[in-house]
């Protein structure tokens, strides 16, 4: 490391959005490596973290995102809302999730600005997407309470109990693409009692999650035969993936509009573009619309309800990969294609340029 830079951590200000992406203790290790923190004022009080903790490690706080937005390196969680578009810059360093490849307009932004933008979700490692996995864990957790709920005649569902009664089959719930999110959903319907159909083109993923106990039915993919579980779902929870890349559409409209009347899609691949044809990205104020008479919760920050667990979970992964990128920056190394291993898959935009293949492939940039 060659100097030091600051780093900002802005208040989330998509909506509902409560996670922070650095908790005080990751803070503590930015500032032990000589760098400065700037942490707007109240970002991490959604999250149960008080400005005192990170004051506490070493951070300055400041009320003006201007200023945060202004420091070398900006640490945030979810994507640049169109208000926050005028922050950025050609010598400014970006890290949070992205998800361009359904967000043509950002990505211009992003791409007219000059900035270095890295996202968290394209970060690869021999283990996978070690900054994706742990919002995954959490939105597969919530993803079969969310569509529990959402079955139940109140929130406009069919009042069908995940579980059944004596002498009442169990709800029918489909889980499409069984990586962490899909994996652990279909754990979470398991443990509701629920009889669980799994979807994937990893025969491997599906033997395992029959062997366990997971599933009691699994399919490989064949849209035809895909059809036919979807018709007979009470719930469909799709967790399609590509990274970088839009998700794939699994369910077609003519799907949809087969299920029966009440029952409920959750798409969380709705941040990528979504695996099922009706789904559009929804909000956490307003969470649900209703097509074919089926209920659509197609939040893109579904974690974001959940502030204190996800922020921790989140922090603690993004800080050893935050230390690289931010001493590559210090070094000059940030975005001329040396950088630190670790980030390897994470620059996304470069000086004006699309340099993930996926994401340029997607958007036309390729």
């Amino acid at each position: 490391m060659s100097g030091s830079v600051q780093v900002g951590v802005p208040a989330e200000v998509k909506d509902r959005e409560r996670r922070v992406a650095l908790t005080p203790p990751a803070v503590h290790v930015l500032v032990e490596r000589g760098h400065a923190v700037l942490v707007q004022a109240g970002a991490g009080d959604g999250a149960g973290f008080r400005d005192e903790e990170f004051l506490a490690e070493g951070a300055r706080l400041t009320r003006d995102p201007a200023e945060v937005w202004g420091s070398d390196v900006v640490v945030k969680v979810k994507e640049p809302q169109p208000s926050e578009y005028g922050y950025l810059r050609e010598d400014l360093t970006l890290f949070g999730y992205l998800h361009l490849a359904a967000e043509p307009d950002l990505t211009a932004a992003l791409v007219a600005s000059g900035c270095r933008a890295y996202a968290f979700e394209t970060l690869t490692d021999e283990h996978g997407l070690p900054l994706l996995a742990p919002m995954s864990e959490v939105a597969g957790r919530a993803a079969a309470i969310i569509g529990a709920a959402h079955l139940s005649a109140a929130l406009g569902g069919s009042g069908t109990l995940m579980g059944g009664a004596a002498g009442v089959p169990p709800a029918k719930v489909l889980v499409i693409g069984l990586g962490v999110a899909g994996g652990i959903a279909a754990r979470g319907a398991r443990g509701l009692g629920a009889h669980v159909t799994g979807v994937d083109v990893d025969l491997e993923r599906l033997y395992r999650y029959r062997l366990d106990g997971t599933l009691d039915a699994s399919q490989s993919g064949e849209p035809s035969l895909v059809a036919g579980h979807v018709r007979e779902a009470d719930l469909v929870i799709g967790a399609a993936l590509v990274p970088g890349a839009r998700a794939p559409e699994v369910v077609t409209e003519a799907m949809v509009a087969s299920m029966r009347p009440g029952s409920v899609i959750v798409d969380l691949a709705i941040d990528q573009g979504g695996c099922v044809a009706t789904a559009r990205p929804t909000s956490l104020s307003e969470p649900t619309y209703v097509v074919h008479d089926v209920v659509h919760y197609c939040v893109t920050n579904v974690p974001g309800q959940f502030p204190r667990t996800a922020s921790a979970a989140l922090s603690a992964a993004v800080i050893g990969k935050a230390v690289h990128l931010v001493d590559d920056v210090a070094a000059g190394r940030a975005g001329g294609g040396e950088e630190h291993p670790a980030l390897a898959g994470a620059a996304n935009v470069v000086a004006g340029r699309v340099v993930h293949e996926a994401v340029a492939e997607a958007l036309g940039y390729a």
